[in-house]
């Protein structure tokens, strides 16, 4: 059986930043956010710099609450502007990067090196050379290759890389398959069986100290149980490598901590907190976490407006066709994603609901956002807000049939500015250049 999709009263009512105003509308951290539409246009990405707090501060408080000792680093992929990178900073948050540029982003955001830790499969030499000479505090091994290559770039440079192997715990996080990063056949870790003759070849390379372990299952997980499996492997392992006699002074337990989209019963930040102690509490090492959907994804809307509407036979869900598109927001058609749709009117907010297919105007049939979404009958002028945007949203838009990026505003506390202006549309092809045997008009 299918379930109702909730309604707008019900999707306000669990995110505490939004409000309706019975005369403003929708509010996010009390700015009206059809001033912002107004002033900058749509679509527009919008981020609540009090929400990134609020919920960096909640996740902080669990592990203090758990009597733990828990470096935050932020994994930047969700959302790497630097206007949430400095909020994050702030509150004491290192970066979780996964590539050179995000490297030297997060440090142009005032990170210090020493708090960066550098994951993923596909580290360039140049990658590993830019994040040694700047101190980089961590390097998360992939692979025994990657360890190979790392240690000669290491020794060329006369320094030394302090690594922890990722580890592939085999454990299906029971998540999304292309989200899912902990399965025996993912591309991500170490074969568990391989784990302690590759860890003694690290205590054993120049130019590597090997400190720990770390691992990430997925992410968007919705129990407790998958991260308990994964850090219960995690804790047998760092007990095999010390009685080996190897030093293990690290566990980075990676991110994936779910949050509510739809109806989602998302754990709190004391379950992850209360798996951690249960497992890994009493292995006297360093503790980290690398959160990035949970801390960002609530942290941001995308306001558009409706285009037109295209009235479809009896039976058959109108389309409702908005100035956003697959291209500001891909997690849709990429993941079949389900993320709430309101608008910012209030008297369109309390209005009969029917079932409408909500699209945006790229030439692709998968640009859609929802199919028969029960939502008011908008007109077109009328603004929505795609809540829970804030994480893989306008940091995977791309330009696709030439439609420039987004603007981008941040929000706090009653007030608001533009951090990133809408791209000209000529600047699509600024840079390009025609070969010599081509005429120019």
């Amino acid at each position: 059986m299918t379930r109702p999709d909730p309604d707008t009263l019900s999707l306000l009512a669990s995110r505490p930043s939004l409000r309706m105003d019975v005369q403003d509308g929708l509010l996010f951290e009390d700015v009206p956010l059809h001033l912002i539409a107004e002033r900058l246009g749509t679509p527009c990405w919008i981020t609540g710099a009090g929400t990134l707090r609020r919920r960096t501060r909640n996740l902080h408080h669990a592990f203090v609450q758990a009597g733990l000792d828990v470096a935050l680093h932020y994994a930047m992929k969700a959302n790497d502007h630097l206007a949430t990178l400095t909020v994050l900073r702030e509150e004491g948050c290192g970066a979780d990067v996964v590539s050179g540029g995000e490297f030297l982003r997060a440090v142009h955001a005032g990170i210090d090196p020493a708090h960066i830790v550098f994951s993923g499969v596909g580290k360039t030499n140049a990658e590993l050379t830019l994040a040694l000479r700047h101190g980089i505090g961590q390097i998360n091994i992939e692979s025994v290759e990657e360890l190979r290559r790392l240690s000669s770039v290491a020794q060329h440079l006369d320094l030394t890389a302090r690594v922890v192997l990722r580890v592939n715990p085999d454990i299906d996080a029971g998540t999304h398959d292309k989200i899912s990063t902990g399965r025996a056949g993912d591309k991500f870790g170490i074969d568990w069986e391989r784990v302690p003759a590759i860890y003694a070849e690290a205590a054993a390379l120049p130019g590597i100290e090997p400190i720990g372990l770390a691992t990430h299952i997925g992410s968007q997980i919705l129990s407790p149980a998958p991260f308990k499996a994964a850090y219960a492997r995690v804790a047998e392992m760092v007990r095999t490598l010390r009685a080996q006699g190897l030093s293990v002074e690290t566990v980075d337990c990676g991110g994936g901590l779910g949050i509510r989209y739809r109806d989602e019963l998302a754990p709190p930040p004391s379950a992850l907190a209360g798996a951690i102690r249960e497992t890994l509490g009493d292995l006297d090492v360093r503790l980290a976490i690398e959160p990035g959907r949970w801390l960002a994804a609530p942290a941001g809307v995308l306001l558009t407006s409706v285009i037109d509407t295209k009235h479809q036979p009896e039976g058959v869900p109108n389309f409702l066709i908005l100035d956003a598109a697959m291209n500001d927001l891909a997690r849709p058609s990429l993941y079949g994603s389900w993320h709430g749709i309101v608008p910012l009117s209030p008297e369109r907010a309390h209005a009969d609901l029917v079932p409408q297919t909500v699209v945006g105007p790229v030439c692709e049939s998968s640009d859609v956002f929802a199919t028969a979404r029960p939502l008011p009958a908008l007109q077109p002028g009328d603004v929505v807000a795609i809540l829970d945007s804030g994480a893989y949203g306008a940091v995977m838009s791309s330009t696709y049939n030439s439609r420039p990026f987004a603007a981008q505003a941040m929000v706090e506390n009653g007030q608001w500015q533009q951090i990133r202006a809408r791209q000209p549309v000529d600047a699509l092809w600024t840079g390009e250049m025609l070969p010599d045997w081509l005429e120019t008009q």
